[in-house]
């Protein structure tokens, strides 16, 4: 048994929103950044049920978030432990994370966002077959940033 999803828990979403810190550039992506990001994530309703806990060997190594938008459309969100960044646990996560969606959610198509300045995600996206649909301006964490759409279409 690879990867586990299980609904978040309370605990777990306390546990990285105030535990996972990344380095450099990247702590853009710390939970704290954002107080309206961190509110969210911090409350089990706006959680929900499309917010998964992603276990490995017993640890919580990641987390992912999917919602619905159309018949066969899933929107993603994810991170992965700032330990675990850059040392090529990324592809693996994400194929995961992309056989949960086309399984649980009957996506066809999988959309998500990424800054533009991460380019190691957006190599691993790419690098999965992901591809660039747009650029959007987007609000957060203080200021107004680059964000590249990309979707994976799913041959089922």
């Amino acid at each position: 048994m690879e990867y586990q999803f299980t609904i978040m828990t309370q605990e777990q979403a306390e546990y990285i929103a105030f535990t996972w810190h990344y380095e450099g550039e990247y702590s853009f992506y710390d939970m704290e950044a954002d107080k309206e990001d961190l509110a969210e994530f911090l409350n089990p309703e706006t959680r929900g049920e499309t917010t998964f806990a992603v276990i490995k060997e017993e640890e919580l190594i990641g987390f992912l978030s999917v919602m619905k938008m159309g018949r066969n459309i899933a929107d993603i969100g994810l991170g992965l432990k700032p330990a675990l960044t850059g040392r090529g646990m990324g592809s693996p996560f994400l194929e995961a994370a992309i056989d949960f969606v086309m399984t649980e959610f009957q996506a066809e198509k999988i959309t998500l966002s990424v800054a533009a300045f991460n380019q190691r995600a957006i190599k691993v996206y790419r690098n999965i077959g992901f591809e660039e649909v747009g650029i959007m301006m987007q609000e957060t964490n203080g200021g107004t940033f680059e964000f590249l759409k990309m979707e994976l279409n799913i041959k089922q």
